[in-house]
């Protein structure tokens, strides 16, 4: 184990000392800190999608730092240790990539990772192929991995051409809901079928939002900015003048 790994784990005992510690730290339990973990983890992508290479340092860090946190109070409590964390990982690696460290050849392709990870799940203990699919996950990211986890044992359409039309019979009957409960439990099923959609096409949902969300913030911007050069007020103009920027951001900006 590397010097400042060990400093990180001493920092930590230390900050959840009863005696010694600190007040906040030592109040903490699985349930409060989870939120600060989730937290982190989209602070990584954040600066993956910046690329800002000193900023993800930092916010590694930051994640590696709840990872000790969840270890130090799980030692606390005789559950396991961060050297049981480090080992589970370790172990698991080395058995999902039997290419590399054991007797197999070939590549690692996704539908062999996917038959390791199964059969993981099927030792374990695992009753239902929705078994193990995080319920703490971002919806459209957690809708894509139970549709892959169905499609695994054969509930899925023959081609694309299936989730299209159900898309198009979810929107009518989202037109169609008379209350607030209906239209949610409607506005669900189209969200879900959109991500059937893209999933039949090879492209995950979660990036190409977030690709989407990053265009539509940028031209957007834009927007703003080339109206308040031309002394408009872009909230005071009418949706076709507002449109006309939308245009030019289109061919600026892209």
């Amino acid at each position: 184990m590397s010097n400042q790994l060990k400093r990180l784990l001493v920092i930590m005992e230390r900050l959840r000392d009863p005696k010694r510690g600190c007040e906040w730290d030592t109040a903490q339990t699985f349930e409060t800190i989870a939120p600060y973990t989730i937290e982190e983890a989209y602070e990584v992508a954040d600066a993956i999608e910046r690329s800002d290479m000193c900023n993800l340092r930092d916010e590694l860090g930051d994640l590696l730092f709840q990872i000790v946190f969840h270890a130090r109070m799980a030692e606390e409590s005789g559950a396991f240790s961060f050297e049981d964390v480090a080992r589970a990982i370790a172990d698991k690696m080395e058995a999902r990539h039997p290419h590399i460290f054991g007797d197999e050849t070939g590549p690692m392709e996704d539908r062999r990772w996917e038959d390791l990870k199964a059969a993981e799940r099927e030792n374990s203990g695992a009753a239902s192929a929705m078994d193990g699919v995080a319920l703490a996950l971002p919806a459209l990211m957690r809708s894509h991995k139970l549709q892959k986890r169905a499609a695994r044992v054969g509930f899925d359409w023959a081609d694309v051409a299936g989730p299209v039309e159900k898309l198009a019979e979810e929107l009518g009957e989202l037109k169609a809901a008379k209350t607030d409960e209906e239209r949610l439990m409607e506005a669900g099923d189209v969200l879900f079928a959109a991500v059937n959609i893209v999933r039949r096409y090879g492209v995950d949902p979660e990036q190409a939002l977030r690709t989407s969300n990053a265009k539509f913030e940028r031209r957007f911007r834009h927007m703003e900015t080339a109206s308040e050069e031309e002394d408009n007020a872009f909230a005071s103009l009418s949706l076709d003048a507002q449109e006309e920027y939308w245009r030019r951001a289109k061919r600026e900006v892209g």
